[in-house]
C-alpha cells in the first residue's frame, strides 16, 4: 500500500479564496484498477504543467490515450474526468477535448506584476520601490503596468498578465468608484488560483477581496477638522468623482462639517474626474471667486491639486495663507518643497507597497489569514505646514472627534 497525497483548497470564511490547504490521504493498491488512472490523471496533468501540452491543444482520444498507456477506455475516461474537474482541460461537443490556460499558471515562475495607475510621477514610485523590495528579498521578479487610470487600460493589463505565467498580483484599480466592466478577468484569477492585492482602494463588486489602503475617509475628517479648529467657517472642496479616495475623503469632509455645525452647500464643493481634472477644478474655482462666493479655505483632493488651486489663486489676487488656507492630501514631494509648504494628510507610500507585498506573499503561500489580515487599513496622519493660518477661534462643540473610530 502506498500513500498519494492529494491537495484540496477550500475558502475561508470571508468566501473568499485565500487558499488554505488542506492534504487528503489517499489509500491506493498500486496494483489496482483506481490506481492505473490515478497514475495516468498524473501524468496527463503533468504533461500539461511542463508545457508539453499548450493551451488549446486537442488532446488524444479516449481510444488513442488507451492504446498508448495500454489502459482501458474506462480508465482514460475517470483519469479525464479528474483533470477536468480540476480545470486542466475541458471538453467541447463534437469536437473533442482541450488544455486550458490553467497549465500555464502551475508553474513555480518566481514572477508577480503590479498594476498601477500611474508609474512615473508623484507618489507611485515610493509604491513600486516598497513593493520591490520585499519581493525582490524573497526571490520574486516584477511584472510592471500601468493603466494611466483607465478602465479599459486595466482590462487589457489583466487580458495580457492571464496569459502570462505569474503567481500574484498587486493591483490598483482605476476609476474605482464606476461600475466595473470586466469582472470577468478578475474571476479568471479566481479561477486559475491567482491571488491578488488591492492597493489604495477596491471596487464594489469585489469588496471582500483583499486589500490594502488608507482611512481616507478619517483622513479627509482630520483634515476639514483641523481647519475648522482654527477658525475656518467658508470651506470649499474639491474632490475626483470616479475613485473611491475622493468620495471617501469627501464623506470625511462633510462628516467635519457636521459636527462643527456647519451648514454642507453643494455649491461649495467642486466634483471632477480623471479626464477633466487639469482643466475643470480651477475653471471653476475662477466663477466661484468672480461671482463673489466667500471661502476661507480649501479642502484638496490631493497634492497636485493643491499646488495648482494655490496658483489659481495667486492668479487671482488672492493669498495663501493671507487670505484663504489650502490643504492637500499625500505628504509627497510637493507638499514639502513647493515655496509654500503645504498643511496634508500623510500617505504610507512606501510602507504601503511593502504591506501589500506582504500580504500577496502570505496569500501565495496559502496561509490562513482572517479578516484583519486580509484587508488592512492604515491610519492617516495630519501634517500642519505654511498654506493654513489660523483665524477667529470658534470654541469646537461638544463631542467633536468622539465618533472618529465610526468614520
Amino acid at each position: 500500500m502506498v500513500f498519494l497525497l492529494q491537495k484540496e483548497r477550500t475558502n475561508d470564511k470571508l468566501g473568499k479564496k485565500c487558499d488554505c490547504l488542506k492534504e487528503k490521504i489517499i489509500w491506493q493498491n498500486p496494483d489496482s484498477q483506481e490506481s492505473k488512472y490515478w497514475k495516468l490523471m498524473s501524468e496527463l496533468k503533468q504533461k500539461i504543467i511542463d508545457g508539453t501540452y499548450q493551451a488549446g491543444d486537442k488532446m488524444s482520444s479516449e481510444n488513442e490515450l488507451a492504446a498508448f498507456y495500454q489502459v482501458s477506455r474506462h480508465t482514460v475516461r475517470k483519469a479525464l474526468a479528474i483533470l477536468e474537474h480540476e480545470g486542466y482541460i475541458y471538453a467541447v461537443h463534437g469536437k473533442g477535448t482541450f488544455c486550458s490556460e490553467m497549465g500555464r499558471h502551475t508553474k513555480t515562475s518566481r514572477n508577480i506584476a503590479v498594476v498601477t495607475t500611474y508609474l512615473s510621477d508623484y507618489i507611485f514610485p515610493s509604491v513600486i520601490q516598497g513593493i520591490d523590495q520585499v519581493m525582490t528579498e524573497n526571490g520574486y521578479s516584477i511584472i510592471l503596468k500601468n493603466t494611466k487610470n483607465s478602465s479599459s487600460a486595466e482590462g487589457k493589463c489583466l487580458e495580457e498578465l492571464l496569459s502570462k505565467d505569474i503567481e500574484g498580483l498587486i493591483i490598483e484599480p482605476s476609476k474605482s468608484e464606476i461600475y466595473c466592466r470586466h469582472i470577468a478577468l478578475y474571476k479568471k484569477l479566481d479561477e486559475f488560483h491567482i491571488p491578488y492585492v488591492f492597493i489604495q482602494g477596491t471596487m464594489e463588486q469585489l469588496k471582500d477581496h483583499p486589500y490594502v489602503m488608507m482611512d481616507d475617509c478619517k483622513g479627509g475628517y482630520l483634515i476639514t477638522k483641523y481647519l475648522l479648529e482654527t477658525g475656518h467657517r467658508q470651506i470649499l472642496g474639491m474632490f475626483k468623482a470616479d475613485d473611491r479616495q475622493g468620495m471617501e475623503r469627501h464623506r470625511g469632509y462633510v462628516r467635519a462639517l457636521q459636527e462643527y455645525g456647519v451648514l454642507y452647500d453643494p455649491d461649495r464643493v467642486i466634483w471632477f474626474h480623471t479626464e477633466d481634472r487639469a482643466v475643470k477644478p480651477f475653471a471653476r474655482l475662477r466663477v466661484m471667486a468672480a461671482s463673489g462666493i466667500k471661502f476661507d479655505g480649501v479642502v484638496c483632493y490631493n497634492d497636485q491639486i493643491a499646488i495648482k488651486t494655490i496658483q489659481t489663486l495667486s492668479q487671482l489676487g488672492i493669498r495663501v495663507p493671507e487670505d484663504v488656507s489650502v490643504t492637500g492630501y499625500d505628504n509627497s514631494f510637493l507638499a514639502e518643497n513647493y515655496q509654500v509648504g503645504l498643511t496634508t494628510i500623510a500617505h504610507p507610500h512606501e510602507r504601503l507597497g511593502e504591506r501589500a507585498a506582504k500580504l500577496l506573499l502570505d496569500l501565495m503561500q496559502a496561509k490562513s489569514l482572517g479578516e484583519k489580515e486580509c484587508q488592512i487599513v492604515i491610519e492617516p496622519q495630519l501634517i500642519v505646514r505654511e498654506s493654513c493660518k489660523h483665524r477667529s477661534i470658534t470654541q469646537a462643540p461638544k463631542g467633536v472627534g468622539d465618533s472618529l473610530s465610526n468614520l
